[in-house]
């Protein structure tokens, strides 16, 4: 996979059991998405009665998304590039039962037809060419099959927001961990998928929910583990969404 040359990538191989206990750290910022998202993306994979789906999750990182499917009962793959990650995921997957590999976003390691669903969470914005991972990812999915996915919207507020504010606001945060210039557009990605015979049915909002950060929490550098994300109709900072493979 060719990194953008701005981006840095490589910090997650330093995160080690970090990725699920710091909040000295953007990454519990991460965490407290993903107990609005996993629930979110579980719902609607329940609502196609997809029970014993195969799932692949592009760029799972240390298997938040991988671990939760799983021990649910989906037969679930995930790849990315950082080996290091990748250990730690396997170290928190309770069930045993995660197919986890070190993969290419741009060439996976799967037939064509192959998966029920794919997500593609906190990973487009990490590369260079987000439509060319999209078109693989309808590849490995099979017809009617669901592709997931949140990013971030390119605007001035989100630079403020998602890029600077953390910066300032929360401790190792790390140098170039978002670019804008990578960030997507709603309506770029929605093309995006088109081109990849993916019909986007569902885009949301997501935000932090400001009254459960304390007011001594915003200078603090530290992540208040009472901090609590929701959904919002406004796609101007992150958005989540989800398509169907036409």
């Amino acid at each position: 996979m060719n990194n953008s040359s701005k981006i840095n990538n490589d910090i997650y191989d330093d995160y080690g059991t970090r990725w699920y206990t710091a909040y000295d750290d953007p990454i519990a910022l991460l965490r407290a998405e993903n107990r609005v998202k996993l629930p979110w993306i579980h719902e609607r994979i329940v609502a196609q009665k997809l029970k014993t789906a195969h799932v692949l999750d592009v760029g799972c990182g240390a298997g938040f998304l991988c671990n939760d499917l799983a021990l649910k009962g989906y037969q679930v793959h995930g790849i990315d590039l950082s080996s290091e990650s990748l250990k730690v995921a396997r170290q928190y997957d309770r069930t045993r039962s995660v197919d986890y590999q070190i993969a290419d976003a741009y060439q996976l390691p799967f037939a064509d037809h192959s998966m029920d669903v794919v997500t593609c969470l906190d990973f487009l914005e990490h590369v260079e060419k987000p439509e060319e991972v999209i078109k693989e990812c309808a590849r490995v999915l099979r017809p009617n099959g669901l592709f997931f996915f949140h990013t971030f919207s390119r605007n001035f507020f989100s630079w403020l927001l998602v890029i600077k504010a953390i910066e300032l606001l929360v401790k190792n945060t790390p140098k170039d961990m978002h670019v804008i210039e990578l960030f997507i557009k709603p309506k770029e990605l929605e093309l995006y998928c088109k081109n990849a015979k993916i019909d986007v049915v569902e885009m949301t909002g997501l935000r932090p929910k400001f009254s459960t950060i304390p007011i001594s929490a915003y200078f603090s550098g530290v992540v208040p583990e009472s901090l609590e994300f929701q959904v919002t109709p406004s796609l101007l900072l992150s958005y989540l969404g989800m398509g169907i493979k036409s």
